[in-house]
């Protein structure tokens, strides 16, 4: 089943008010473009506005054209940022000028920003034992870093109610979820009410990388906008589900020609 095109979403810039970014649809979901995602985000953080970030690629659009739910959890975050090679892609064959930005360098400024205001930041996702080594690895190259705790992702039900209270306690101002796409949106949309004026992002398998299991692929292949292949190249399973990413070419541009013609 394919998740129809919200009416309201259209290929178009939208500005809400003199401060928010600018809002495109790319398939029925929203991204927002912005020339500095952590200061934004470090401005709402400052007015106490909780924000749920999603790190949007052109799999995940693509999953949500067939699953409505994870549709509407796209659709009600508060910020989607182009992490993927697709959606710039997408964008800039509508005339948009667009700067991809990695979920997981965002994640990494908003670390460094929280720690400098003196606030906590909370790990959750990943094996047992991968949020342990990613927490240890930022004690390192960041010290002043306040870590409100940190669980891996693979959560009993009793485990789930204990990190809920957990969370429900401490407030952290940051919570990173690592539990890949598309549980950690899921997970996010479902808790992030016990923590309202909290900055959550959902951040893949970043914990990994931080905890120096796995490496990020090297700057030109990045700067190529061929990080996507380089991570085939390392987990082979991807396989099937990195033939979302042709059909998203595809659609992306049929309905650019379609558009132009309108």
């Amino acid at each position: 089943m394919v998740v129809p095109t919200p009416q309201n979403a259209q290929d178009l810039p939208v500005r809400e008010t003199a401060d928010a970014p600018q809002t495109f649809s790319v398939l029925g979901i929203p991204v927002q473009l912005l020339d500095d995602y952590p200061q934004w985000l470090c401005d709402r953080a400052e007015r106490g506005l909780g924000t749920h970030v999603v790190t949007l690629n052109a799999e995940m659009t693509m999953q949500a054209r067939s699953d409505r739910q994870l549709a509407q959890v796209l659709q009600r975050a508060d910020l989607a940022i182009p992490d993927g090679s697709g959606i710039v892609f997408y964008l800039q064959l509508r005339g948009q000028t667009v700067r991809r930005t990695p979920g997981i360098e965002l994640a990494e400024s908003m670390v460094r920003a929280i720690a400098r205001r003196g606030e906590s930041v909370f790990f959750l996702g990943g094996a047992p034992g991968v949020a342990d080594r990613a927490v240890a690895s930022w004690r390192q190259h960041c010290p002043e870093l306040t870590v409100a705790g940190c669980q891996h992702g693979y959560l009993k039900p009793e485990d789930e109610a204990a990190i809920a209270l957990t969370l429900q306690k401490l407030q952290p101002k940051l919570i990173l979820v690592g539990m890949g796409v598309p549980r950690q949106e899921f997970w996010i949309d479902h808790h992030r009410h016990l923590c309202p004026q909290s900055i959550w992002i959902g951040v893949g398998g970043s914990f990994d990388i931080w905890a120096g299991l796995k490496v990020r692929a090297p700057r030109w292949i990045q700067r190529a906008h061929l990080e996507w292949a380089y991570r085939l190249y390392q987990e082979p399973w991807r396989w099937r589900r990195m033939l979302a990413l042709p059909h998203f070419a595809w659609l992306a541009a049929v309905t650019a020609l379609t558009e132009g013609r309108s």
